[in-house]
């Protein structure tokens, strides 16, 4: 007998954890560089609310479940209002790997990357109107 899937209407948050060699220079990076304020505080894990719902976890790698690595497969995207504000910003606070905006005209996006600390890759980006 199959048990009905509950539904994700009671959803509350989605978290999406990165794991860090040094937890105090990420944790400086997204609250002074990105503006980001800490929502939940479990000691070695430090949660982040990017939206309503949406959330980055911020792990020490020798307590959480994983181990920080130098490949970084993972991206990190934020739709934002002024994509080229937040471009010109983060040029003048000097944030790693930075490139220029682009615009994606298949994709209807305006977007550019840079890098975290330790190497995750965070996009902003805005729609196309």
């Amino acid at each position: 007998m199959t048990i009905a899937r509950p539904s994700h209407d009671a959803t509350q948050k989605l978290i999406t954890f990165l794991y860090y060699r040094d937890l105090p220079q990420a944790m400086r990076f997204y609250e002074d560089v990105l503006g980001l304020e800490l929502t939940i505080d479990q000691g070695w894990s430090k949660i982040y609310r990017i939206t309503e719902g949406g959330y980055v976890g911020l792990v020490d790698e020798s307590r959480g479940s994983h181990r920080a690595h130098p490949v970084k497969p993972v991206q990190i995207c934020i739709r934002v209002a002024d994509v080229d504000g937040w471009h010109a910003y983060v040029e003048s606070v000097g944030v790693s790997a930075l490139k220029p905006p682009r615009s994606h005209e298949a994709l209807r996006i305006r977007a550019f990357v840079f890098d975290d600390p330790e190497g995750y890759q965070i996009e902003m980006q805005s729609a196309l109107v």
